[in-house]
């Protein structure tokens, strides 16, 4: 069938402002917001935030800037708000075994309360507990057994005293010491050369004396020091007695505080019997002013460290850890230098992000995960047991001495969503087994959507929202009109639109700064969009200089063998745009079959040499009557220094060896674009609108003629979007749009000649373009024949000639 030409109305898609029903978007501001085109992702994400299970994890997957962080932070909070309060975690001090702190959750906002009136007991036991035993009560019973204990001493001492005098000996008690003195006859102390003057006998006498008292001081001693130990322990006693009944009063206030059934109750109970204790043994430290900053040291311990406080929350957590480095994720604990070497206590645990999760939600992003393996495995062993050790992996690099502490493991119950792309969902799924496990919800969110009125007028409020969001003027109908216009352009296609929200809330942002009134219109959003291009687009124009300066050989007039303008589109991440780009062919008689240059060359892409492999079988099946084919011919894409990729061309491509094997010329004024199959149907491409605009643009800086235009797949039609200035041009006839849906319609519109089908006699028409190949063919093979099976000589009677 012939090409089909194009109408005005079918080159792009207008949106009638009055489909939105409404004014502006002021009057949207106060209607929800709904998830715009992403019914399957909000049903999945729904579902999979309603699950309590181990394992039902959500992957998020999409392109970055679709909504994905920003919907599901929404959906995680509507389903926290259905969710009761998880408990509180607090770390104690471990008296058996200090390295080993111990884990205690309680209900929420018992934690802080504990921490309180466990910081208030210190505060008040400093005070009371030295009040106390400074209490007149607490004294009359204390100097009462210190005063038996130095009776008894100091009756014991006389005896001693008396034994040692009657032995010559004075005897005294320094400090702990007992010094005794020989007494000469006067009682005086006799002096070292007295003692040497005396007759043996004398010391002799002196030397037994002194055993003796030595002896009798050993037996006082022994005797008195357990009497003193016994005397300080009752002391120590009644310290305790007078402390125990305010320490226990106390404790049973925190006790009773803590009435609330709780899941660590006997811990709980534990903890505080422990604590009674402890502070019974400090008790000597009260009161003392030289032992205040040990006292001090000492009575931490009986503090609580409270690292996860829900008491302020209505419902489950949620958290997105936009910084999830090992220590933020998992918890940490703090060292400080004492010392020269790295000390730290319970004190210093910190929860992560995880711990402060629990009972909630936690978002992450995958990639910031995968750029430190260390936390995505210890992530990856988490999600196997759902207990998290907190840790302190650097210690052990550390270049001095370091306190270790290995806190009590706790279970974690929290959901974790992890955002990342399509293709490392996929990587995961395929390289780790565990994956699929551990996220068995997929929330898929599309890139783009197929066009409703009701997506339409979302679309309006999501524009509404926006601008009150970041106080910008609201727009006209026909100002959102024409975004929803451009978000079909962005997603190549009539029927649907782009579903990345960040590029629609990037034009109404810029659009507002070109509004001079108080509305946003159409014209401004027009504006926004030429600036955005006028900002990006210079390669785009060096290349259109490049062609007008002659030095990238592009003809759109007249005819020429062989030759053809393809049509390429170039992505460079902020900017798209097409250039025509000449395919040529030459050929000749051989037995090699098509050359593709660029794949010599190993300049063109898989895909691309595809598309070759699937050209040269059509070809070769055009011609499969004539038998094998006695051809050699090189297709190559004209100053072309960067490579090639995709199969788009290759209709261009069969167009162009077509022309050199009839030796009949092309017209240059119309490009072509489109992939074809084994059978000649025309199969559709991408960059639609960009190459046709880019081709478009080299013909109007050369002069519109008339002629000129594109043919495309009739696949197509649907995703053409053109700019108003090419949709003008064919309205205007001077500038055309062909769709074909086999190969050999657009024959006749590049040539002037049809087709040519196979006729009875088994061959194509004389008067038909295939008939011309097939006339070159036959001759091409009659010379290769010649070639291999050369005429003999003939011979005369004068010898051969």
């Amino acid at each position: 069938m012939p090409s089909i030409k194009l109408l005005p109305h079918q080159l792009r898609l207008n949106v009638d402002p009055r489909e939105l029903d409404c004014p502006d978007t002021s009057l949207l501001v106060s209607e929800p917001l709904p998830w715009i085109g992403q019914e399957r992702a909000e049903k999945a994400a729904r579902f999979g935030l309603s699950l309590d299970q181990p394992g039902y994890n959500l992957f998020v997957l999409g392109e970055v800037g679709s909504g994905r962080s920003s919907l599901m932070e929404v959906a995680m909070r509507e389903a926290a708000a259905q969710r009761t309060v998880p408990p509180d975690l607090c770390y104690l001090h471990n008296f058996d075994c200090p390295e080993r702190p111990l884990a205690l959750r309680l209900p929420p906002g018992q934690g802080r309360a504990l921490r309180d009136m466990m910081a208030e007991l210190v505060k008040k036991l400093r005070t009371e507990i030295p009040a106390r035993l400074s209490g007149p009560e607490f004294k009359s019973e204390s100097e009462s057994i210190q005063k038996a204990f130095k009776d008894e001493e100091t009756l014991a001492f006389a005896e001693l005293t008396a034994f040692a005098s009657s032995r010559n000996f004075s005897l005294q008690r320094e400090d702990e010491r007992m010094i005794f003195t020989l007494l000469g006859e006067g009682g005086h102390a006799v002096t070292e050369e007295e003692m040497l003057a005396l007759p043996q006998a004398r010391k002799t006498e002196v030397g037994r004396a002194e055993l003796e008292l030595r002896a009798e001081i050993t037996r006082f001693l022994e005797k008195m020091r357990p009497k003193e130990r016994a005397a300080n322990e009752a002391v120590a006693r009644l310290r305790q007695r007078f402390v125990k009944s305010l320490l226990e009063h106390e404790i049973d206030k925190i006790r009773a505080a803590m009435k609330q059934q709780i899941k660590d109750s006997v811990k709980l109970g534990g903890y505080l019997e422990r604590v009674g204790e402890d502070i019974l043994e400090l008790i000597d430290l009260f009161g003392a002013e030289e032992a205040q900053d040990e006292l001090m040291l000492a009575l931490g311990r009986e503090r609580v460290n409270l690292v996860v406080d829900n008491g302020g929350l209505n419902g489950a957590p949620v958290l997105v850890e936009d910084n999830p480095l090992f220590r933020s994720l998992f918890g940490s604990i703090e060292y400080q230098v004492e010392n020269d070497v790295l000390m730290t206590d319970f004190s210093r645990i910190r929860a992560g992000s995880l711990l402060r999760a629990h009972g909630g939600f936690l978002l992450l992003h995958l990639r910031d995960l995968l750029g430190d393996p260390l936390v995505w495995e210890k992530l990856r062993r988490f999600l196997r047991s759902g207990r998290l050790q907190i840790e302190e992996p650097g210690t052990q690099y550390a270049p001095m001495a370091v306190v270790s502490l290995e806190p009590e493991a706790v279970d974690v119950r929290v959901k974790v969503i992890l955002v990342g792309t399509r293709e490392h969902y996929y990587e995961l799924q395929e390289e780790d087994p565990e994956f699929g496990r551990h996220f068995r919800i997929k929330v898929d969110f599309a890139e783009s959507f197929k066009i409703s009125q009701d997506s339409r007028r979302a679309t309006a409020i999501f524009v509404a929202h926006t601008c009150h969001r970041l106080g910008l003027p609201h727009f006209t109908a026909a100002a959102v009109a024409r975004l929803l216009e451009e978000m079909q352009r962005e997603a190549d296609d009539q029927r649907r639109q782009y579903a990345v929200f960040a590029y629609l809330e990037q034009l109404v942002t810029e659009s507002a700064m070109h509004a001079t009134g108080e509305l946003v219109q159409r014209e401004d959003v027009e504006a926004a969009l030429a600036a955005k291009t006028s900002r990006h687009d210079y390669p785009d124009q060096r290349l259109h200089e490049s062609i007008a300066e002659g030095e990238l050989l592009i003809a759109v007039q007249g005819e020429r063998i062989g030759r053809i303008n393809g049509l390429t589109q170039i992505d460079l991440g902020d900017h798209r745009f097409g250039m025509p780009m000449v395919v040529s062919a030459r050929t000749f008689p051989g037995k090699e079959g098509v050359l593709n240059i660029e794949r010599e060359v190993q300049m063109s892409g898989p895909i691309h040499d595809k598309g070759m492999f699937i050209l040269q079988s059509y070809f070769a099946a055009l011609f499969s009557h004539l038998g094998p084919l006695s051809v050699n011919g090189a297709l190559a894409f004209e100053q072309e220094y960067h490579g090639v990729e995709g199969d788009s061309a290759s209709c261009a491509e069969l167009y162009a060896l077509l022309s050199s094997l009839s030796g009949l010329p092309i017209r240059q004024g119309v490009a072509v674009t489109g992939a074809l199959n084994q059978h000649g149907e025309v199969l559709p491409i991408g960059g639609m609108n960009e190459k046709i605009e880019g081709f478009f643009r080299v013909c109007q800086a050369s002069g519109l003629d008339g002629s000129q235009g594109v043919i495309l797949p009739a696949c197509n039609r649907a995703h053409l979007m053109l700019n108003a200035e090419v949709v003008a041009a064919v309205e205007q006839g001077q500038f055309h749009i062909h769709a074909i849906e086999d190969v050999m319609d657009g024959l006749e519109l590049l040539m002037g000649m049809p087709a040519g089908e196979l006729d009875e006699s088994g061959g194509y028409p004389h008067g038909s373009v295939l008939g011309q190949v097939q006339k070159t063919l036959l001759h091409y093979r009659r010379i290769c024949h010649l070639s291999e099976h050369p005429k003999p000589a003939r011979k005369s009677r004068h010898g051969a000639f």
